[in-house]
């Protein structure tokens, strides 16, 4: 199944959570039967972290984060300066988890317990944003 991964930024940070059994993680999913792209990361995104944001701009795929997945990537926003430095959002789904949500500068390298697909997603939106044309 192919993933969708929703890009929201703040300025050069980069929004993430840390999962509590799974460790820091970027808002991703997976796209339901007859979904977009597009619209599989506007709903994980709401889902998720409880943001609403209009799409801005298709930042590519990547076959390259994990075997055998295409991961697709969307900026999301505009964003807001208004947006907190940090909250919490519980999720509806899995069982209900709590997701602590906190902003990466980018370029980091990926919080402790972060597992290796973090960073090879983090890289693939940091060169999508570094060159302006999507990546695939």
């Amino acid at each position: 199944m192919d993933k969708v991964c929703p890009v929201v930024l703040r300025g050069e940070e980069l929004l993430v959570f840390r999962h509590p059994l799974a460790g820091c993680q970027l808002v991703k999913g997976g796209i339901e039967l007859g979904e977009t792209p597009l619209d599989a990361a506007s709903r994980e995104l709401a889902e998720e972290s409880g943001l609403r944001l209009p799409p801005a701009r298709d930042l590519g795929h990547s076959d390259r984060i994990t075997p055998s997945q295409r991961w697709h990537f969307w900026l999301m926003g505009p964003t807001s300066d208004t947006l907190p430095e940090s909250w919490i959002h519980c999720t509806q789904d899995d069982g209900g988890h709590d997701f602590a949500f906190f902003w990466l500068p980018l370029g980091t390298p990926s919080p402790q317990g972060s597992a290796a697909l973090f960073q090879r997603a983090a890289d693939t939106i940091a060169r999508a944003l570094a060159t302006g044309k999507p990546v695939s």
